[in-house]
């Protein structure tokens, strides 16, 4: 079943071309990863698809309602939830104050304790510093943070922008572990990620961008012993 479907979006920046024609789609239960230089339209593309951004052309279909002309915060409600790039959390509040802003569009404080032990369940060690304000956290604290208030919104379609970006490789292995354990949940996954070894590795699928459009497409596997990928972006 199509989770998500992107159909020939062109993007601007004022006079610059960002995004141009691309086309893929997220089916239940995948991770799907975009993969790609920086500067190749990643994160616009997520920006878009989130409705911060608006495309020129083409479309946009959640669950096969179309997103144009929908404001970010009901796209959040229909569920799909975006963890920008960089984090971005509520530096003066508190990780439980933080989670709490999360569920916004709850309303039974019942079902927000529910989610809030849910996500001290999968984060630890968010739950040992329940108290503690957010911008004293270090940075692999600060990724699951914001993933976990992702998650508060209960969403039907997670996309991550740049997760281990700035970690230390050790964090990066544990933000990834935490990926494919969402995963395995049942949890359907946007991921756009620098790190392209990790990204495939627990990709169902890949899209490799450059410069503003889709140039290859396959699983993960494939993708991971394609010769041009591998020296365009895994180093060999």
């Amino acid at each position: 079943m199509s989770v998500l479907k992107v159909e020939n979006i062109n993007v601007y920046y004022g006079s610059i071309h960002a995004i141009k024609g691309i086309s893929f789609e997220v089916n239940q239960g995948e991770i799907v990863t975009l993969i790609g230089a920086n500067g190749a339209g990643k994160s616009t593309t997520l920006n878009t698809i989130s409705g911060l951004l608006h495309p020129a052309t083409g479309s946009i279909e959640f669950f096969d309602e179309v997103l144009a002309k929908v404001p970010p915060h009901k796209i959040v409600e229909k569920g799909l939830a975006q963890v920008p790039e960089g984090r971005r959390v509520f530096a003066q509040m508190t990780v439980q104050e933080n989670l709490e802003m999360g569920a916004f569009i709850q309303n039974k404080q019942s079902e927000i304790d529910e989610d809030i032990a849910r996500v001290y369940e999968l984060f630890p060690r968010l739950k040992e510093r329940m108290k503690q304000t957010a911008g004293t956290l270090s940075g692999g604290e600060q990724q699951m943070l914001a993933m976990g208030r992702a998650l508060m919104s209960r969403p039907k379609l997670l996309m991550l922008d740049e997760p281990s970006m700035g970690l230390a490789p050790i964090l990066v292995e544990q933000i990834f572990d935490i990926i494919a354990d969402l995963h395995k949940r049942g949890a359907t996954i946007l991921l756009v990620e620098q790190n392209a070894q990790m990204a495939l590795s627990i990709a169902s699928r890949g899209y490799v961008m450059e410069t503003g459009k889709i140039v290859t497409t396959g699983t993960g596997t494939e993708l991971l012993a394609s010769e041009a990928v591998r020296k365009a972006y895994l180093g060999g």
